[in-house]
């Protein structure tokens, strides 16, 4: 079972990139997946999150408004589109998967690097 985050890079303040999830190994269409980010020295944090059916959505405060998680469980694969990006914005991040009523996140993956310039 591997999650496999893509779609990090180098963008200026106000641009925007989207970051990927691709699961494979099972199928995740009955697991919350979430997006979490880290910077160095400070906890992970919650980003945003979103439901197996029908896709309720929960973000950070920090992100309202700028980010869109989304999920396609056709391709086993998760979303976060990342819109005015701000330099407070950058960090690792991370998805990962966890069923409903778990209290642990299950499963991780890799991180990729989200760098925002101002």
């Amino acid at each position: 079972v591997q999650l496999q985050a893509s779609g990090g890079g180098l963008v200026q303040t106000g641009g925007s990139l989207r970051l990927s999830c691709a699961a494979s190994g099972r199928t995740f269409s009955s697991y919350v997946m979430y997006w979490l980010r880290q910077v160095p020295g400070k906890e992970r944090e919650f980003v945003a999150a979103i439901s197996w059916k029908p896709g309720s959505t929960f973000y950070a405060d920090s992100v309202k408004g700028r980010f869109t998680i989304s999920r396609d469980n056709a391709k086993n694969t998760v979303y976060l589109q990342m819109n005015s990006l701000k330099p407070e914005d950058t960090a690792v991040y991370y998805c990962a998967a966890r069923q409903a009523g778990v209290a642990n996140y299950e499963y991780w993956g890799q991180g990729t690097q989200v760098t925002v310039s101002s």
